[in-house]
């Protein structure tokens, strides 16, 4: 139990800051510029009344970026500190009669969900490396749905100006997105020399080929239904260069995370991977959002943070769908969907339990969770036990 609890509301520019003794009084309140003047004397206010840091928990709530730097200069100091789920707050406050809100009301509210809540909050807090992690992963997946989001928008420009082209096989492998780049519509096809466009197919490098020709291309584009649109050419140029600047950066993430992992986790690592369809990717991103092992009691905690506990509306005789809470960390729900998406192609265990809870009735959806579910408590036993997966003979 900390001597000294201190809950901090935070803003762009200023935060309140209210602390609380081990007898649950209020030890003082104040407001601070959100610059080193600031934390400085945030941090005198808290020597003042607890001069030992071992003994200090400062909590916040998670408000997009600006908690960070506060976070990293208390940790810098050897101070404990924790970022909550506004949810919680929201639904701690509730519990008051009280209406009333200001800054301070809402940093005494945090304080007192500490106090209250504290020994069960040690997930929450962060290393220097593990944010390191978790910042290179979340930034990995920001890339990937804006990688998926301007795919869907070049093919929306295609369909437009070269519709046929779609049907002849994949066109995001970079000879054909670089050849897209110089012949961007059916009409710019047709006007190409067929050597040109034969020269423009071939990869420098040899590399992965299309599984279709030049001729297949122009023969299309003889064909196509395609409306002529040069402005719509331009922006298919631009968003290919988009693309192809995107995938770059993520492979870049994806590089970055998996060496910080492989340094900073490295037997985590190797034992996550020890499953067959759990690749380098999922499973440092798993690793960066789950934390450590050690700070949950049980499998059904860790499920409970990652939102894929079960969640049931009963009201007398109604009895309502049952369906995941989704109240979790959905950076973490997302790299667990993932890992179970490809372990049930990938590995013979998992795809035998996927198929018998398909013969059992369960839904698609329903099926892919319950191997979500198992998926979870295998990983949890092997990174608590320190083993490595045993296919058929998993727990």
């Amino acid at each position: 139990m900390s001597r000294l609890v201190v809950g901090v509301d935070i803003s762009k520019s200023s935060f309140s800051a209210a602390g609380l003794g081990a007898d649950g009084n209020e030890s003082f309140t104040g407001s601070y510029a959100m610059d080193r003047e600031g934390f400085i004397e945030f941090l005198e206010m808290i020597t003042t009344h607890c001069p030992d840091f071992q003994e200090v928990l400062v909590g916040m709530e998670s408000t997009g970026c600006y908690q960070i730097n506060l976070f990293s200069f208390l940790s810098s100091h050897g101070i404990q500190a924790v970022v909550i789920n506004p949810l919680l707050i929201a639904n701690f406050a509730k519990l008051s009669l009280r209406k009333t809100k200001t800054d301070k009301k809402d940093a005494r509210t945090i304080a007192k969900f500490l106090v209250d809540h504290q020994e069960g909050l040690c997930q929450l807090s962060l290393s220097p490396d593990l944010q390191d992690l978790r910042d290179l992963a979340r930034e990995r997946e920001s890339l990937s749905y804006l990688l998926s989001a301007t795919k869907v928008e070049i093919k929306r420009v295609l369909q437009t100006i070269f519709p046929e082209l779609e049907s002849l096989g994949d066109i995001f492998t970079r000879v054909m997105l670089r050849f897209l780049q110089a012949y961007p519509s059916a009409r710019r096809v047709k006007a190409a020399q067929p050597k040109a466009l034969a020269k423009a197919l071939k990869h420098p490098a040899g590399g992965h080929k299309p599984s279709f020709s030049a001729e297949d291309i122009l023969r299309a584009s003889r064909s196509s239904v395609a409306t002529t649109s040069p402005a719509k050419e331009i922006i298919l140029q631009g968003k290919i260069a988009t693309l192809l600047h995107l995938q770059e950066r993520l492979d870049e993430m994806t590089q970055l995370l998996t060496d910080l992992c492989q340094a900073t986790r490295v037997e985590d690592f190797k034992i996550l991977q020890s499953i067959k369809g759990v690749g380098p990717k999922t499973a440092a991103s798993f690793l960066a959002e789950m934390g450590a092992v050690e700070n949950f009691p049980s499998y059904k905690k860790l499920i409970a943070f990652a939102g894929l506990d079960p969640s049931l509306h009963q009201s007398g005789k109604f009895i309502g769908k049952s369906k995941i809470s989704k109240r979790g960390n959905r950076h973490l729900r997302r790299a667990i969907y993932l890992m179970a998406a490809s372990v049930v192609t990938k590995n013979a265990f998992f795809k035998s339990y996927f198929l018998k809870r398909k013969k059992e009735g369960l839904a698609p959806q329903k099926v892919l969770f319950a191997v979500a579910h198992k998926l979870i408590r295998i990983i949890y036993a092997m990174l608590s036990q320190r083993t490595y997966f045993k296919g058929m003979e998993a727990l």
